[in-house]
């Protein structure tokens, strides 16, 4: 029988919103790989884990999770933990890896999935999907991410501020990833946008140092790296005016 990877999203941190699918593959894998930085320190998607599986089913993989400019650092960490995930599907014939959020959506498992194809032919990949921290975060903040004909952008700002500024000219809701250290800029964005004021963000969603807050308090200061923006467009026709 061919060897099974399957990518579970646990969610954007708080346990109870990992969906019982997601619960299920954990439990049935035969081991469950987190991903960790290489300074050891444990993430969120394994604080989530360990709610459902024993501490021997999780196994730590080094990945350069926080690496952007060093391509060569980055492509080797990848080949080696690939190597790792390997060698334990070798063993093993089902190994889940667990990522914050979702597993399609700018998740480490999809390079994961393709080094692993790549070492292990005849491997079966699979996903199951996980709540977004968007989704965690319009829930948390009361903000409504689509209404009607409304589009839904997503970006994350490491790509720059000028693709936020292109996808806040827009007519729907745009939401913002990993925007923490441009801060400053995000907020000078939504400010010519005209959208400061109906923006939300956070951080630690589901944690106990979450911070949800009014776009309008970004100061300048850095914020967490992971921090997630919603900004809504301006919605002034009452119910059903986007229809």
């Amino acid at each position: 029988m061919s060897s099974r990877l399957i990518g579970v999203g646990v969610g954007p941190g708080d346990p109870e919103l990992v969906t019982v699918k997601g619960v299920n593959a954990l439990r049935a894998a035969d081991v469950v790989v987190v991903p960790v930085m290489d300074s050891g320190e444990r993430g969120r998607a394994e604080a989530t884990v360990a709610h459902y599986v024993s501490a021997e089913k999780i196994v730590r993989v080094v990945f350069a999770l926080n690496e952007r400019s060093d391509r060569a650092r980055r492509e080797a960490a990848w080949d080696a933990a690939g190597a790792r995930v390997a060698e334990l599907l070798g063993r093993h014939g089902s190994v889940a890896f667990a990522t914050i959020g979702d597993p399609n959506v700018y998740s480490t498992f999809t390079y994961l999935a393709q080094t692993i194809a790549e070492l292990v032919p005849g491997v079966v990949v699979e996903t199951v999907p996980g709540i977004t921290a968007m989704q965690d975060l319009a829930a948390r903040s009361g903000a409504v991410l689509t209404e009607g004909t409304e589009p839904l952008t997503l970006v994350p700002v490491t790509a720059g501020a000028a693709v936020l500024e292109e996808a806040l000219a827009g007519p729907g809701t745009v939401v913002a990833y990993k925007f923490g250290r441009q801060a400053a800029e995000v907020a000078g964005a939504l400010a010519r946008a005209g959208r400061l004021e109906d923006a939300v963000w956070g951080s630690a969603l589901g944690l106990p140092e979450e911070s949800v807050r009014p776009a309008a308090e970004l100061d300048g200061s850095p914020l967490p790296y992971l921090s997630t923006l919603i900004a809504p467009p301006r919605r002034d026709g009452g119910r059903g005016g986007k229809l």
